[in-house]
């Protein structure tokens, strides 16, 4: 695990972390994807009380899309 935290920022629709900024755009209730300079990485899922990262290819991990989740859910989540 990396020990940087992820930062949600609601108003531009971006989490950084580690490094990273990643851009998350909204596919249904509580389902987003996420991209990288406009390519798909992967998708966020909030489903049964827990955040949920799920991995398209190579370009981000489970964990990082994990961290990246809790960061967006965290603060957009009510």
């Amino acid at each position: 695990m990396n020990s940087t935290a992820a930062v949600a920022d609601e108003e531009s629709k971006t989490v950084t972390f580690a490094g990273s900024t990643y851009a998350i755009q909204d596919l249904g209730e509580d389902t987003f994807t996420v991209l990288v300079k406009g390519v798909p990485v992967g998708r966020i899922v909030y489903t049964f009380g827990a955040a949920n990262g799920v991995p398209e290819g190579d370009a981000a991990s489970e964990d990082t899309l994990y961290a990246i989740a809790e960061a967006w859910f965290g603060a957009t989540i009510e």
